[in-house]
């Protein structure tokens, strides 16, 4: 005689194990989206408390600064023959100077200040022993991501090498250099007014033209700090002149003192990179 069970039985005996399997399923699925609603919130809190530790050193900052210009004439650097280049525009601009003072007190490391127009790029500039430290510590030397505005330790603020190196994360509340991306904007590049870099040490004020804007891979090329000779400073210039993308055709040539301002441009190695040429000096 056929032995009938009931649909109850059939599903307990026949369909236990899967059901079993789909809720440990459903558990591990659960476990993993709240691991990452969990991580995602820390990421997100830390970053906030970066952004306002950072809001707190630059307020502070400001109180403490003195930005100011001044129409002292200055020293013309490597001035080209023809009086009609771009060179003479910015050259005619007067110097930003800055009290060093309270920045040292507050950071021994101090050994600088820049300002680019357009941009929120307004920092005093510190040196380390190495290019790692001021990559997470601010101003105050606390522990930050957001890092704070450095030279390339390599570097002579005393003494400006060949090439000067300033590095400064790109952060996307524009703080550091986030605000470089503003350079890739037509409406940043089609004002003139924008291709100049005010940068102070503690024994010079000075005025560079910005000759060439590019992005490019993760390189060491850009970063030379000095040359063995001539024709390997020729030769680096006319390529970093052909890496330019902005609608700018400055002149430069192995007499020429270049500031570079280096960023991420991406989270896969990407640089945005600024380069100018000392056009002005002035003794502080």
């Amino acid at each position: 005689m056929r032995k009938y069970i009931t649909l109850d039985t059939y599903f307990q005996k026949y369909s236990s194990k899967p059901v079993k399997k789909q809720k440990n399923l459903r558990h591990i699925l659960i476990i993993i989206c709240l691991t990452i609603i969990f991580i995602s919130g820390y990421i997100l809190i830390k970053w906030s408390i970066d952004n306002w530790q950072i809001d707190q050193i630059n307020q502070n900052i400001k109180k403490n600064i003195v930005l100011k210009d001044t129409n002292d004439n200055g020293k013309l650097v490597n001035p080209p023959q023809n009086k009609k280049s771009d060179y003479y525009y910015y050259a005619a601009l007067p110097f930003y100077q800055v009290d060093f003072s309270n920045l040292i007190s507050q950071n021994q490391d101090t050994i600088g200040f820049i300002y680019m127009n357009n941009t929120n790029i307004n920092f005093p500039i510190v040196q380390a022993n190495d290019n790692e430290y001021y990559l997470n510590h601010t101003f105050d030397k606390s522990q930050n991501k957001a890092g704070w505005i450095f030279m390339d330790y390599r570097n002579n603020p005393e003494n400006l090498n060949d090439n000067t190196i300033i590095y400064g994360h790109s952060r996307v509340d524009r703080t550091m250099f986030g605000s470089l991306r503003n350079v890739l904007t037509s409406y940043w590049q089609n004002n003139p007014d924008n291709y100049v870099i005010f940068l102070s040490t503690l024994k010079e004020n000075m005025i560079f033209q910005i000759f060439s804007i590019y992005t490019i891979k993760s390189e060491s090329y850009y970063i030379i700090t000095d040359f063995q000779n001539n024709e390997k400073k020729a030769k680096w210039l006319k390529t970093m002149q052909k890496r330019n993308i902005a609608p700018i055709n400055t002149e430069v040539n192995i007499n020429d003192k270049i500031l570079t301002l280096s960023t991420c441009q991406n989270n896969l190695g990407g640089r945005l990179v600024i380069q100018a040429k000392l056009i002005k000096i002035q003794d502080r």
